[in-house]
């Protein structure tokens, strides 16, 4: 397996360096993105030949001050490691058609070569064994994506929003490497194989500590609320390819670690930080799916839908945490399968939908879906894929969005008799902020589907779209057939998962599921489900409904008329708009959203209408407003007062680097 991790990386390097030297050559996209391609089908081997069995440890023969540089891919990093290879192979066949968009625009070169190293560092990033090793590679995957999220340098939306993504992201490396240097002090070593158990030498106020840097450091690369100000904002001011591998798989990198950290590490000490999660990641989901509703912005939508999607990862995680503390194994081990198989799920949907919405982006050039409309005739194989997606992420059954989120409620609802009431309220509590979750993103999509693909064309690029190049469907279809097979034969999926689990929490609960996805103690009393029964049924039964209607309803002529318009003719402004879909949520929630109205009236020319009105609604940026604003102006203010130390002279830099190290020396003497 040494030789399939060398070739990974290799053939990342080729794919580089050959869309640096091909920059100017039409087959560019094609080297570079084959390259990709490659890489990820042998990151999916490499992965698959660890979960089937082997491990791999690979020490290289150079040593430093920190330990060796070593490579580990055990059953956890494999997973995600199958994740980020099957999810860049659909991107990289995708992006073949997709960099057309940026011919004599921008360097087809250039976004090649970043593509192939980002992919290659979020590999190394899962498979690093080092915690100086690990900062180094999380540090080049952060500049690497900053990098294609600034591509398009020529917006000054996408240069703000890489400057803003930057700038988190390195807050949030603060935040881990003091994290490791707390592990490191306890073991005398930077080796992650040093790390495991070591939370147990440290002292409990040491222990916690440790826990928030991580759920911090982590959490801001993950997405959380109220550290998600830089997502949306960074992927949709990237290329759409490159917002399907950020959101799709970069973002489950921090959730790999977090998984790490906090159950191989630091070893779950008390109750406390299993709720600190829940509550964080349930707000992050309820409100993720808030925001994601009042966008008309569809990748903004799809950036908040992220936010959701983690809050969901997260809350299966915060419960396994608290499970884990009160010695429960078996549900530990239960919602820990829901988080790692809904993060495998939600990077093929996610990535399925962010290259849907580059598509319509594609034909439509337009990212408001006020602007969109009668793309299903238009483009219907992209309308098919999304609709796939849509229903996916909206959790409708047999597909995998489904279960895995039937999973997580399944360890929630199993949970009960718990001795502090603290965990007796907040339980339930998670379970109905879940619920609301569900439901709240059924309607997301229903009204990002309904006003982008049907109705009739809102603009004139809308009216004339066409569907996209056959790479950018290939790429689609594969997600899209994944998200309904990892649905239908998750049977199979769970058991394999139940394995990586197993080796965390020390608990196996694949011999106690019915059908695969049911705890057998609740398998005759709380419900009982078969997703491939669910499958075949509609298999059959679709087209039996069909045939029967036709033969029993016999034929019947066809008339076409126009539609009832009262004597005026219809327009796109009588169609029904995201924004009045959205209206009724808006004035319910609207506590959380705090909206502002605009109505201003102008005269016309016309004896009959007196008045022109326009109407506009704003949502207040809560997180903005009332704490990254003040947050900024209160540094740039502090910035201002310190400004005196910089005089210029060489003579007082050596002072404060000398007064520093006497310090350092002082405390940790």
């Amino acid at each position: 397996m040494e030789y399939l991790f060398a070739a990974l990386v290799l053939t990342s390097l080729i794919g580089a360096a050959g869309a640096v030297v091909l920059r100017r050559n039409k087959y560019c996209a094609h080297v570079a993105f084959g390259a990709a391609a490659v890489t990820a089908l042998v990151g999916a081997v490499l992965s698959a030949s660890v979960l089937l069995g082997s491990e791999l440890r690979m020490a290289l023969p150079a040593y430093t001050p920190f330990g060796e540089v070593s490579f580990t891919v055990d059953p956890l990093s494999a997973f995600f490691l199958l994740s980020i290879s099957v999810v860049g192979f659909a991107v990289s066949i995708y992006s073949v058609g997709y960099s057309r968009e940026y011919t004599g625009k921008y360097s087809i070169g250039l976004l090649g070569a970043i593509f192939n190293l980002f992919l290659l560092s979020m590999m190394l990033v899962v498979t690093a064994g080092n915690a100086i090793q690990f900062l180094v590679v999380w540090e080049v995957m952060s500049i690497l994506s900053y990098l294609l999220v600034v591509y398009e340098n020529r917006k000054s939306e996408a240069v703000s929003a890489g400057f803003l993504y930057i700038v988190m992201t390195h807050l949030g490396t603060a935040f881990i490497t003091v994290g490791f240097l707390l592990l490191a002090s306890t073991t005398g070593s930077f080796d992650f194989a040093s790390f495991k158990g070591a939370g147990e030498a440290l002292p409990d106020m040491v222990k916690s500590i440790a826990f928030l840097l991580f759920l911090i450091g982590f959490g801001t690369k993950a997405g959380i609320m109220p550290l998600h100000v830089w997502l949306p904002y960074a992927h949709p001011a990237a290329p759409s390819n490159v917002s399907a591998l950020m959101s799709g798989v970069m973002v489950k990198t921090a959730i790999f670690m977090l998984i790490r950290c906090i159950f191989e590490f630091l070893g779950v000490a008390d109750t406390w930080w299993g709720l600190l999660v829940l509550l964080v990641a349930s707000l992050s989901a309820v409100l993720g799916v808030l925001f994601a509703l009042n966008e008309t912005d569809l990748k903004r939508l799809l950036a908040y839908s992220t936010v959701e999607n983690i809050g969901i990862i997260l809350i299966a995680i915060g419960a396994s945490m608290v499970f884990t503390s009160y010695g429960l194994k078996e549900l530990a081990a239960l919602a820990l399968i829901g988080a790692l198989f809904h993060s495998f799920n939600h990077s093929l949907f996610k990535a399925l939908l962010f290259m849907g919405a580059g598509s319509i982006i594609y034909a439509v050039h337009t990212k408001s879906i006020e602007l969109m409309g009668g793309l299903a005739k238009r483009m219907p194989w992209t309308g098919v894929f999304f609709f796939v997606g849509a229903l996916s992420i909206s959790a409708i059954p047999p597909l995998n969005g489904f279960v895995s989120e039937w999973l997580i409620f399944q360890s929630l609802l199993l949970s009960f008799n718990f001795p502090e009431m603290i965990v007796k309220i907040l339980i339930p509590v998670t379970i109905g902020m879940l619920a609301l979750t569900g439901a709240l993103a059924a309607a997301c999509f229903v009204r990002a589907y309904g006003i982008a693909f049907l109705a009739a064309p809102r603009s004139e690029h809308a009216a004339e779209a066409k569907d996209v190049p056959p790479t950018m469907l290939a790429g689609m279809a594969i997600l899209a057939v994944l998200c309904v097979l990892t649905g239908v034969l998750s049977i199979y999926i769970v058991p394999a998962i139940d394995g990586v689990t197993s080796t965390i929490t020390g608990a196996s609960v694949a011999s106690k599921m019915t059908y695969g996805i049911v705890m057998k103690p609740v398998a005759t009393s709380f419900s009982s489900m078969s997703p491939v029964m669910i499958g075949a049924l509609l298999v059959v039964m679709l087209p039996a409904i069909y045939l029967i209607t036709r033969y029993y309803g016999g034929k019947r002529r066809i008339v076409q008329g126009d539609t009832w318009d009262c004597g005026t003719q219809l327009s796109p402004r009588n169609e029904y708009t995201g924004t009045a879909y959205a209206k009724s949520i808006n004035m319910i929630f609207s506590a959380i959203y705090r909206p502002s109205k605009e109505l201003v009236a102008r005269p016309t020319a016309s004896p009959y209408i007196s008045k022109e009105l326009t109407y506009a609604d704003h949502t207040e940026p809560v997180f903005e407003k009332y704490l990254y604003n003040p947050v900024a102006d209160f540094t740039v203010k502090a910035a201002r007062r310190l400004s005196f130390i910089q005089t210029g002279s060489i003579q007082a830099y050596l002072t404060y680097i000398f007064i520093t190290l006497v310090l350092l020396l002082i405390i940790f003497r």
